[in-house]
């Protein structure tokens, strides 16, 4: 079975029922339980926020918050990994974290973002 490990992509995709929703629900639904990046709650708030107002993007915070994921939090072993990603690929800081954080749970990342297809050892699902 196998474990995924949700992008900022994924959530919004979910949230604002674009094309992939119905893979990331799968996820979410499947015997193996998601896992996530502590800074894509973060992404997930200030996108919201920017594009819809504050209180759209609490709600859209709050709502995440609601769902079955274990979130990975900030160690010094994922810093050292999300460091190392950030020095040796062209990622942004959170790209970065996000998958270091798929590569520490041993997680397939399902995203879809483009950035990521550059990391090797990375395993990904893109969504339709």
């Amino acid at each position: 079975m196998t474990r995924f490990c949700l992008d900022t992509s994924a959530l919004l995709t979910l949230r604002d029922d674009d094309p992939g929703a119905d893979q990331v629900e799968q996820a979410l639904e499947g015997p193996v339980r998601c896992t996530a990046c502590f800074i894509t709650r973060m992404e997930v708030l200030s996108r919201v926020w920017k594009d819809e107002g504050e209180r759209a993007g609490r709600l859209a915070y709050e709502q995440l918050q609601a769902l079955p994921i274990d979130w990975l939090e900030a160690s010094e072993p994922l810093l050292i990994s999300a460091a190392q990603i950030k020095a040796t690929h062209a990622q942004s800081l959170a790209a970065a974290w996000i998958a270091a954080a798929a590569l520490h749970c041993g997680a397939t990342l399902l995203h879809k973002d483009p950035e990521f297809q550059s990391i090797d050892g990375l395993a990904q699902e893109w969504l339709a």
